[in-house]
């Protein structure tokens, strides 16, 4: 596979997020550019020739990419989704990675759809919603029910793509071209060691499958709306040094309250972020030295991130009050920017929920929200 440096993609990327946003998702030849980053590369084992990335770095790419676009920044980060699949046998997961580390997964597992279970596995059949980046997606997965065995846990069935039918429904205000669309499945038998507990104990004894799960998975849509306030913040910056309002009014820049908001954004963004990658770079150290994650360290990671997110949507809202009338147009920059920023603290990882989980961790009780590790 050639090798590409980040600066060529983005600036392929920012000639075509326009295409991506209008067919609603990223196609199968850009996912292949992310590969030769190395991005569906960052999560698959060592063992199996993959280069897992320490969590920060990965989130240093998938910040970069979200600058340029949320969209494809949210598709790319699922390239850490691999972290799931190490709880794959590791036959699956040697046959999984037969033709080279760079796979790219995508899941539709809500609502976890019924699935009787045969002599080798599980009859599938049913509708899934949210598979962002499944067309380009070389493996799929769909939630089913857990069992005595998972705990009680939702299973994830694999299937490759033939087996599954995508249906195009995705018509939102954020994250147009995630391609998050639905996958139908009729009536398809997956082999019992083609499935995993999503956050189950990895078989691959490596210090990326110890860093919590869910809480990486957590962080991963959380930098995309960091990358994208950053975005705003740019974008008002520029505009700021140059737009005069219809009326004749001084300039965005030179208007006290455009400053201070402008630097309140700034100043907010910069701290939940060094805040979120503190908290990434402790826990990292924490299992490369080969102790375990804590309850706290954890809930720090789920704290941190839901911060993020939501405070990188409040930094979108704020340029949007502060910029005058030009973003009421639908075609204004922060008001695509504001969509964005949107969907990551929507998410259920992400919510006000989580604060509360985190809160209860943080004071010895436990979590609150179920999933929560």
């Amino acid at each position: 596979m050639s090798e590409v440096t980040m600066e060529e993609v983005l600036a392929e990327l920012a000639t075509r997020k326009d295409e991506f946003q209008q067919q609603r998702y990223v196609p199968r030849d850009f996912i292949d550019r992310l590969k030769q980053l190395g991005i569906y590369r960052a999560s698959t084992p060592a063992k199996f020739g993959g280069n897992p990335l320490p969590p920060a770095e990965f989130l240093r790419l998938i910040e970069r990419i979200s600058t340029v676009d949320g969209s494809t920044g949210w598709v790319a980060s699922f390239g850490s989704s691999l972290i799931y699949l190490a709880a794959l046998p590791l036959d699956t997961q040697a046959e999984l990675y037969s033709g080279g580390p760079d796979v790219a997964f995508a899941g539709g597992l809500f609502p976890v759809q019924p699935a009787p279970a045969t002599e080798t596995g599980f009859r599938v059949d049913g509708r899934w919603k949210f598979a962002s980046g499944c067309m380009g997606a070389d493996i799929l997965g769909v939630g089913i029910p857990g069992d005595e065995s998972t705990g009680g846990k939702p299973r994830t069935a694999l299937l490759r793509p033939e087996q599954v039918e995508i249906v195009q429904e995705w018509d939102v205000v954020g994250m147009r071209g995630t391609g998050s669309f639905d996958l139908v499945v009729r009536d398809v038998e997956v082999p019992r060691e083609w499935t995993f507990i999503r956050g189950g104990a990895p078989m691959v004894d490596e210090p990326l499958y110890r860093y919590p799960t869910i809480a990486y998975a957590a962080q991963v849509l959380a930098i995309v709306g960091a990358g994208v306030a950053r975005a705003a913040l740019d974008h008002a910056r520029e505009v700021g040094a140059g737009y005069t309002g219809v009326t004749g009014a001084p300039k965005l820049a030179d208007r006290g309250y455009y400053r201070t908001g402008y630097a309140d954004a700034e100043a907010a963004l910069r701290s939940a972020r060094a805040w979120f990658y503190e908290v990434s770079h402790e826990v990292w150290d924490t299992v490369v030295s080969g102790d375990e994650a804590t309850d706290e360290q954890n809930a720090q990671l789920r704290l941190s991130s839901a911060h993020l997110a939501k405070t990188s949507s409040e930094v979108v809202s704020k340029l949007v009050e502060i910029s005058g009338t030009a973003p009421i147009y639908s075609t204004h920059p922060l008001r695509g920017l504001q969509g964005d920023a949107l969907v990551p603290k929507q998410h259920a990882f992400l919510g006000p929920a989580i604060h509360d989980a985190a809160g209860a961790v943080l004071m010895g009780q436990p979590p609150t929200s179920p999933g929560f590790r």
